[in-house]
């Protein structure tokens, strides 16, 4: 059975720290679990797919659309005050710190940064909250190349390849952490509305203690410190209901995206999503 963070590995000095957690866990609940790497351009996808997962972070949309379903585990908690305690996230829509816009609404007829369709704060939480401008002509001009990741979209955007662009928010605050001369040249102009977090995973039913361990974590003298460089209060039971109302969601923002256009030019990659 394996373990993995890529999903918040944002940097390869967080994905040590992630390491350095996750081994403290499983070292806790006295499990023979391995560490594995499945680091980009390996496909997310592929990793998520694996039979073997004992506790691998997902996002919540693919987990809420995957047949058959992998196991819920934990949910992580943020530490930053803004997450009030609750294992909730939302998406960050950055433009350059140098960029005259200040509101979304101004990065219309822009050109738009998302990271892949099956994440849900690099590409659904923002185009759902876009819904509301609806309008006869396309919100943006250029849908450019899939980021992959919230790295991704923030460099497109201080390369200026992108204007805007959704950065999961839990991401961004480990990017602000470990690459603050990077987060420091964008600035966050909208958030959208929070949803449930992405959580571990189990392929089958939980290894015994595994939960737990990661549930009594925060209490650990010899984990708190791991914990807080990760920006992490606690690990809670997630909630199912949850994350079947991000299936939902994405049903709903796909089908009027479809029957309204989005951008005038949409990278190929993407144009399966926004078919009809």
């Amino acid at each position: 059975m394996i373990a993995n963070a890529r999903m918040y590995s944002v940097t390869p000095p967080v994905a040590a720290q992630w390491k350095r957690f996750l081994d403290a866990v499983i070292e806790r609940a006295g499990l023979a679990i391995d560490l594995v790497d499945h680091a980009p351009p390996e496909p997310i996808s592929e990793l998520w797919g694996r039979p073997d997962k004992a506790a691998v972070f997902m996002c919540g949309l693919p987990y809420s659309v995957a047949t058959p379903q992998p196991r819920l585990l934990v949910a992580p908690v943020p530490s930053p005050p803004e997450y009030d305690g609750l294992p909730r996230y939302w998406s960050d829509v950055v433009v350059r710190a140098d960029s005259p816009f200040e509101r979304l609404e101004q990065t219309f007829g822009h050109r738009l940064a998302l990271t892949t369709p099956e994440s849900q704060s690099g590409y659904t939480a923002l185009l759902h909250d876009l819904m509301v401008h609806d309008r006869e002509t396309p919100l943006y001009r250029e849908l450019i190349e899939p980021r992959f990741t919230p790295m991704g979209a923030m460099t497109a955007v201080i390369e200026k390849r992108a204007d805007v662009a959704p950065l999961d928010s839990y991401a961004f605050a480990l990017l602000r952490r470990s690459v603050p001369e990077l987060t420091d040249q964008v600035r966050v102009i909208f958030r959208t509305e929070p949803t449930a977090i992405p959580i571990f995973v189990s392929s089958e039913a939980p290894a015994a203690g595994l939960a737990e361990a990661f549930l009594t974590a925060a209490d650990d003298p010899a984990i708190r410190p791991l914990m807080d460089d990760l920006l992490l209060q606690r690990f809670v039971v997630p909630d199912p209901p949850a994350y079947d109302a991000l299936r939902k969601r994405f049903e709903t923002m796909q089908a009027f995206w479809r029957a309204n256009r989005l951008a005038e030019t949409i990278h190929p990659a993407f144009a399966a999503a926004f078919e009809g």
